[in-house]
């Protein structure tokens, strides 16, 4: 068995004393730690013990804690790390790049900042806490989010817990490790998932996920952010930065909702859950220009996220399988025609062969569970030697299991 990380964010709801207290500590917390970067930055010294010898004394003679100091040198030491690794990586390149390599990091004045269980103290009866600031220690701070964070924090919360202040209001994000369920290894059939556009997601049981809501709102989105890239003054950019945050959270909300309901309805049967793996996808299909950016700004790989994540915590099994000729092929078993032809339009499906008709979506999704079966079969083989595939283990629901290659799905699947 294997804990599922899963990051729980509460709103804080502090009186405007309270909140004045702790906008004075992440302002100074943030001042200090963009100190501490000029110093490591000129020094070279990006390492914990020497950093901390250079600047641990100054930092308590500011009026910092012993915690607070040594949770300021780690996160400079931090930030640097991050950014050798997308430089490493090739996430940052060219005059960004260069740009990074020049400066020092500098920390906004409002950035978030961790406190351990020394600095910060939760109250769950009482749905409060107590946090330590430069104004002295701040109690009774009100905190409330959904009932199913709330008790996940009470039960499972790990290490230290992040300030954060966004769009004026308050935030604290903490780690819960919470244990798995037990994996149901021997799913009692499969519910196909269907990722597209037009719908969000369309399952085997012929349950559509309409992405109508969401496109009018991203449709919504792009107007205005047409005319704010238009004025190009200080106010449009920062409005755009807002807007596109919000943009995700609505996204990310949405692919929430759909990925709860079919974790539910495949633990309350007894099935597991088959989605087609989208890897690679920008280069096998053709779009028209327009199209594109819809493409790239897509959630389709969250929306796989989540459902492999929570199906681990609800212990249903998941896997992934070839997407090829999904939408194309007849999923009749005596039949399996597979051709351009059968699809002739966007939403529609009519086999050439033996006429089964349908929605393209609704057909693909079966075939994606019709391969599932074929891919589980495979993957819990015991004692299998590893051959050429495109499966592993790992994307079946089998983190504990030496990663293996498989053969694709679309050919047990046919």
């Amino acid at each position: 068995m294997f804990d599922v990380k899963l990051v729980v964010q509460v709103k804080l709801l502090p009186t405007a004393e309270q909140a004045e207290a702790l906008e004075s500590t992440l302002h100074q917390l943030n001042q200090a730690a963009s100190q501490v970067s000029q110093l490591a930055f000129h020094t070279k010294t990006l390492g914990v013990h020497g950093l901390r010898r250079r600047v641990y004394g100054e930092l308590k003679a500011t009026g910092l804690g012993a915690q607070q100091a040594q949770h300021v040198i780690k996160k400079v030491v931090d930030a640097y790390t991050s950014l050798r690794g997308l430089i490493r990586n090739g996430r940052l390149t060219g005059r960004r790049r260069r740009r990074a390599e020049s400066e020092p990091i500098i920390f906004r004045p409002k950035a978030a900042h961790p406190f351990d269980d020394r600095c910060l103290s939760w109250l769950h009866d009482a749905r409060t806490v107590s946090i330590w600031t430069v104004r002295g220690r701040v109690k009774d701070i009100t905190f409330t989010g959904s009932p199913d964070q709330l008790k996940a924090l009470a039960a499972y919360r790990q290490g230290e817990s992040d300030l954060l202040l966004r769009d004026g209001t308050w935030y604290l994000i903490a780690t819960c490790e919470i244990p798995e369920a037990r994996l149901e290894t021997d799913p009692d059939g499969w519910i196909g998932v269907d990722r597209g556009i037009v719908n969000l997601a369309t399952t085997s049981d012929g349950i559509n996920y309409s992405g109508q809501k969401l496109t009018g709102y991203r449709r919504k989105m792009a107007r205005v952010r047409a005319e704010l890239q238009a004025k190009g003054t200080k106010s449009a950019r920062r409005k755009l930065k807002r807007r596109a945050k919000r943009e995700r959270r609505f996204a990310t909300q949405t692919n929430h909702v759909i990925a709860n309901e079919i974790v539910a309805d495949a633990q309350r049967t007894g099935r597991g859950i088959a989605v087609e793996e989208l890897a690679g996808i920008r280069d096998r299909v053709r779009l028209w220009p327009s199209q594109r950016a819809t493409l790239s700004s897509w959630p389709f790989h969250q929306l796989g996220e989540f459902l492999a994540y929570k199906a681990r915590r609800a212990g249903v099994a998941f896997v992934e399988v070839d997407p090829a000729y999904t939408s194309q092929m007849c999923p009749n078993r005596w039949c399996g025609h597979t051709a351009r032809g059968n699809r002739p339009t966007r939403d529609s499906f009519r086999c050439g062969s033996c006429g089964f008709a349908g929605p393209a979506d609704h057909i693909a999704a079966l075939n994606v569970a019709r391969r599932a079966s074929a891919v589980w079969a495979f993957v819990n083989m015991p004692n299998e030697p590893a051959v050429a595939s495109g499966l592993s283990a790992s994307r079946a629901g089998h983190p504990d299991r030496t990663e293996r290659r498989k053969p694709r799905a679309s050919a047990l699947g046919r």
